[in-house]
């Protein structure tokens, strides 16, 4: 029998690094907006962070389900092993998601309790961005698992590495927040998210900073990959570091939109730093995308169907992001 012309596993590999990516940049400034609404300076600004990401948040987390549902079909032992390992830190992402969703729907048509939904889309955001970076902390740092198991226990997962990596999640998703409330909004408001956008990046590179100290004793792999020899993974942090100096740049130079794009930047080459630092390894420390990959014949059925569906999530979001372009109020929306 002859071997397959395509590689359907690093096919679909890259198709879920995608959706992943795609959910933490679409998702992850309305995410931060929530973890910034305690400190948002009047109920005004509050409107307008609402009305930035209404007609798009609903979209956002199209990527998420895109993402879940094509790593059970393509990497059935990721979820085998995930759910026992994370299943508290699974709980509490959704549940901050649902928390969230339901405080963002009632806060548009309360009226004496809109503080109560005001600090529910908060706790929700935040709660549902930790628990995000916790997993991501999890994984860097590996799963206790024999024979295709996960052997360990509940709370395995909470760490201080975990706890660190989720803190920098809620910074990081801060910063995006901030920096799409620049590109969205105009004057008092504005100017106080010039304000806060620097502090957040300082908080973001301190933590980022201590995270990558940390992980090469968190995981052996990962230290020798970084540390033997001259490594190419070394490039995803000096671009860090340059869309970092890019976005101090734009915010002296007062600029609207390209805070947000700098901000972008950093999270895709942190992102591709992460992935290069783990390749080919889904389960670590044991299994590679092969290992846990489903059946040739299983992977092609499904790959045909996301063809489909990839390009219209693709052209809806854009579509939607362009029809709502502008600058938003507190009263109207966009204009």
């Amino acid at each position: 029998m002859s071997e397959p012309i395509f590689d359907l596993t690093i096919i679909w590999a890259g198709i879920i690094a995608f959706g992943v990516i795609m959910y933490v940049l679409m998702d992850g400034f309305d995410l931060g907006l929530g973890v910034l609404f305690p400190f948002a300076p009047s109920e005004e600004a509050r409107d307008v962070m609402m009305n930035s990401v209404a007609p798009v948040w609903d979209g956002n987390e199209t990527w998420l389900i895109l993402g879940g549902a094509g790593l059970l079909a393509a990497f059935p032992l990721v979820y085998a092993v995930f759910l026992p390992a994370l299943y508290i830190g699974v709980f509490l992402l959704l549940a901050g998601l649902i928390f969230r969703g339901i405080a963002f729907e009632f806060r548009f048509k309360a009226r004496t309790s809109k503080y109560l939904w005001n600090w529910s889309f908060a706790i929700g955001s935040t709660v549902a961005a930790f628990a995000q970076g916790a997993v991501v902390g999890a994984y860097i740092q590996g799963f206790n698992v024999e024979n295709m198991a996960y052997v360990g226990g509940a709370f395995d997962w909470l760490t201080p590495f975990t706890v660190m990596t989720g803190l920098g999640l809620v910074a990081g998703y801060a910063l995006l927040g901030a920096t799409w409330l620049i590109l969205k909004s105009e004057g008092d408001i504005q100017q106080w998210a010039f304000k806060i956008t620097p502090y957040l990046l300082i908080a973001v590179l301190v933590i980022f900073a201590a995270i990558s100290v940390w992980t090469p004793f968190v995981d052996a792999f990962v230290a020798e990959r970084w540390f033997s020899g001259i490594s190419y993974i070394w490039l995803f942090p000096v671009l860090t570091l340059l869309s970092a100096a890019w976005l101090v740049r734009a915010l002296f130079q007062r600029r609207d939109g390209t805070p947000f794009v700098a901000t972008m930047s950093m999270f895709i080459f942190t992102y591709l730093g992460l992935l290069a630092s783990k390749f080919p390894y889904v389960v670590p420390p044991d299994y590679t995308l092969w290992d846990a990959a489903s059946a040739h014949e299983s992977q092609l059925f499904l790959l045909l169907g996301l063809l489909f569906v990839i390009p219209i999530v693709l052209v809806y979001t854009a579509w939607t992001y362009w029809v709502f372009r502008g600058k938003v109020t507190a009263n109207v929306g966009y204009h």
